[in-house]
């Protein structure tokens, strides 16, 4: 069994911290996530898709029935944290983005409508609330492999061999 720090050629990986420019760039690339909320003072996850605005904002649309509405509506200052991957199993390599901040349910009406129309649902079910998290904090990791491998080192070069004869009398 190969340790979760290696790669499958035993050689070790490694992880580089992404900055917030970076975090925020990786994260609107991909269409979707987990939303991590507290249900009954509980960590609670649920993957959904996402959008980034251009000010980090992260929006998705939600059931009316779903959880998370039902936390930001209880609590319209609820912290919520969302994450988002792409980790290839092979190489153990890619990034992984969380977003932490406050969420809040979008009401403005032409606001709704634009969202409504670039988010999709992944179920057939009415996304009827649209929330977005405010980015607090933004943490990233960018996982790396093990770094190449000059090869072997090169044999020593042989010495020209010397003949007795050959040296000065």
């Amino acid at each position: 069994m190969i340790p979760p720090d290696r790669t499958d050629d035993g050689a070790p990986n490694s992880s580089v911290a992404l900055d917030r420019a970076e975090a925020m760039r990786l994260l609107a690339g991909i269409a979707y996530g987990r939303v991590v909320f507290t249900r009954d003072a509980l960590p609670a996850i649920c993957p959904v898709n996402h959008f980034v605005e251009d000010d980090g904002r992260v929006v998705v649309c939600t059931r009316l029935t779903f959880r998370l509405t039902s936390a930001i509506r209880a609590d319209p200052g609820v912290v919520v944290a969302y994450e988002a991957d792409e980790i290839d199993p092979g190489t153990r390599t890619g990034w992984s983005v969380v977003v932490t901040g406050l969420a809040r349910r979008v009401a403005d009406p032409s606001r709704v409508a634009r969202y409504e129309r670039l988010l999709r649902p992944w179920i057939a079910a009415a996304m009827d609330t649209v929330v977005e998290i405010e980015p607090t904090i933004v943490t990233g990791i960018r996982l790396v492999g093990a770094p190449e491998s000059p090869g072997p080192p090169a044999p020593p070069i042989p010495s020209p061999k010397v003949e007795k004869n050959d040296l000065p009398r």
